[in-house]
């Protein structure tokens, strides 16, 4: 892969010479750069190796983990220049960008929030009411682990490892993966558990870890109504949904470099070939 580097540091230095592009701009470029040499580590290949069909299942992987086509449409002409600028100085002859299309930017998906605003959405859950520290280990958990509702809603005691800093979810046709927990969403778990030994639990529920006052697993209903509800509490005007948590997890990862393959599997996806 030492080839691959050596062309980025390459390109950086046509970009802040030649373009004489802004900071923010040369970093813009290459972290999605960054994104697509992964991709191109996993696959066992040099960036100069990467072929049309490759390009296709790159952005493939990003539109299954439900990154917004406005991002897409930007990680795709930031690769674009890097192709155009390896044929400009003849490190290729064909470029393999030529024939990719730009996604969709109409295309619609689930909206998603800024770090801000999952803040303020947490922060806005009032904690002197019954189900307010339940509430708010729901959300954290939700975005931390961006999980899909019906896994939430059956994640049970025996499932969470906490010095491991893991959760085992058993996702579509039961099959399972490990997630990583962050320590907040562990600690406000942690804080919720007083409220719930408090409860009456109604025989045979005894091991799941979100539950109503009456002592029964929660429904995906009650969920999406909590998420509403704060919603408007916190002042956020998007339209979202316990699902909308989970694209921003996978967003959020992605632009902070998480390797496109491994976002995937702790969304429980399939692998990128299959998609």
């Amino acid at each position: 892969m030492q080839h691959s580097n050596q062309m980025i540091r390459r390109y950086k230095m046509y970009l802040q010479l030649e373009k004489a592009v802004s900071p923010n701009t040369l970093d813009a470029y290459l972290r999605d750069l960054e994104k697509l040499r992964q991709f191109a580590q996993d696959e066992g290949k040099e960036l100069t190796d990467i072929t049309y069909e490759d390009l296709q299942t790159f952005i493939a992987g990003l539109k299954d983990i439900g990154i917004h086509p406005r991002s897409q449409a930007r990680i795709v002409s930031g690769i674009r220049q890097f192709y155009q600028f390896l044929v400009l100085e003849d490190v290729l002859e064909n470029d393999p960008t030529r024939l990719l299309a730009q996604p969709k930017i109409g295309e619609h998906l689930p909206e998603v929030l800024t770090v801000d605003e999952i803040d303020r959405l947490i922060d806005s859950i009032d904690l002197t009411t019954d189900e307010g520290q339940r509430n708010r280990a729901i959300l954290e958990t939700l975005y931390s682990c961006g999980l899909r509702v019906s896994e939430l809603v059956n994640l049970k005691f025996q499932d969470i490892y906490p010095k491991e800093g893991f959760i085992r979810v058993e996702g579509k046709g039961s099959k399972q993966r490990l997630v990583p927990i962050s320590e907040r969403a562990l600690k406000e778990i942690n804080a919720y558990l007083p409220d719930r030994d408090a409860l009456t639990i109604k025989p045979g529920y005894e091991s799941y870890l979100f539950l109503t006052k009456r002592g029964k697993p929660l429904s995906r209903i009650t969920v999406f109504h909590i998420v509403k509800v704060q919603a408007e509490l916190a002042g956020i005007q998007k339209v979202i949904s316990p699902h909308t948590f989970r694209h921003s997890f996978a967003t959020h990862l992605l632009e902070g470099g998480a390797h496109l393959r491994a976002i995937q599997e702790m969304l429980g996806h399939e692998s990128i070939r299959a998609t």
